[in-house]
């Protein structure tokens, strides 16, 4: 299973209405494929800011946020680093690779850019309990917290919040990108 064939739809009326002239400072934004279905990723000159797969309500509701951080001016064109990032992609797809090195950009909280940061450490193939994140975090009566900026996560696969799990390890959580893809994606991680 690759992702719904609607999918690709779905990036093309994000990216239709869009400049395709890239200006300095923009957002550029690009559909990328991967086995798990299209993705929508998105970068300025300092680095990679959005990478999320094709479900219309969480990009509506990453998009705000985005507007919030980066202003709306966007085009819909290729960017250094989002060549850079279909090229990693592609080697962690293809077992070649386990830590992506496309510059992130991760705007937010400080309990969100601190778990954003402390995702990207984890292991390839290791799993971590929201519990476990929010004691490291130094928050550990803040559970639910984590679990809500986890999924509020606008950097799918590269910042790996597809690691966190229950804390009985069985049990997945959830994942925007539905449970399926995180299973995937966890599978394909610890097959290597």
């Amino acid at each position: 299973m690759a992702g719904n064939p609607d999918e690709s739809a779905v990036l093309e009326q994000w990216l239709a209405p869009l400049p395709r002239r890239a200006r300095a400072g923009a957002l550029q934004l690009r559909a990328l494929d991967t086995p798990l279905g299209p993705l929508l990723a998105g970068a300025t000159d300092a680095g990679l800011a959005l990478l999320e797969f094709a479900d219309p309500a969480r990009l509506r509701r990453q998009g705000a946020a985005l507007r919030r951080h980066f202003g709306s001016d966007w085009v819909a064109a290729d960017h250094p680093w989002l060549r850079q990032l279909r090229g990693e992609l592609a080697e962690y797809f293809a077992g070649r690779r386990r830590r992506f090195e496309v510059p992130l950009l991760f705007p937010g909280t400080p309990l969100q850019q601190a778990l954003w940061q402390a995702l990207t450490e984890i292991p390839h193939g290791e799993r971590r309990s929201y519990e476990q994140m929010a004691r490291q975090l130094g928050v550990p009566a803040a559970v639910r917290a984590v679990g809500t900026c986890n999924g509020l996560n606008r950097l799918a696969i590269v910042v790996p919040c597809h690691r966190l799990v229950n804390k009985d390890g069985r049990g997945l959580g959830g994942y925007g990108g539905g449970l399926w893809r995180k299973q995937r994606l966890l599978e394909l991680e610890a097959s290597r």
